[in-house]
């Protein structure tokens, strides 16, 4: 019988956006919505661009999620000094009381993902999930050596 880590790895990884999804909701925002704010909180005043590329979705997608969240106040655009028809995204006070409510409930996701667990296995999983994250990076930093 073969084993299939690729298959558990990616029902799994199904199963935790789907309980961060519904997690954020409780919180009042969409997972996505919520992945960009912790995003901003971590590397708040780029561009929207860089914001797309970090959250791996189609610029006009990004584009589509900050005017809704400017408009419920969770964002702002603010010109770009350096290139009056870029825009750049920051919070606002609203959204900093979010975040730290968003990272609670991805605390306590992380809690209950890994319950049963103790500090050792905790560890071991981390470094498992490291060099896996290592070994599938690989190819592709090569790939684009190869390809600029």
């Amino acid at each position: 019988m073969i084993h299939s880590y690729i298959y558990q790895m990616g029902d799994s990884s199904r199963l935790l956006r789907r309980a961060f999804d519904a997690r954020m909701r409780q919180l009042g925002v969409t997972g996505p919505q919520a992945r960009l704010l912790l995003e901003l909180s971590k590397a708040e005043g780029e561009n929207q661009g860089h914001y797309a590329e970090r959250l791996e979705v189609e610029p006009i997608t990004l584009c589509r999620m900050v005017d809704r969240m400017e408009e419920s106040g969770l964002l702002e655009r603010r010109r770009d000094p350096a290139d009056r028809r870029a825009w750049r995204v920051h919070l606002t006070p609203r959204s900093r009381i979010m975040i730290d409510r968003l990272r609670e409930g991805v605390a306590q996701l992380e809690q209950d993902m890994l319950a049963g667990l103790d500090d050792s296995a905790r560890e071991q999983f981390s470094q498992v999930m490291d060099m896996i994250r290592a070994n599938l990076a690989q190819p592709l930093d090569t790939e684009l050596a190869d390809h600029g």
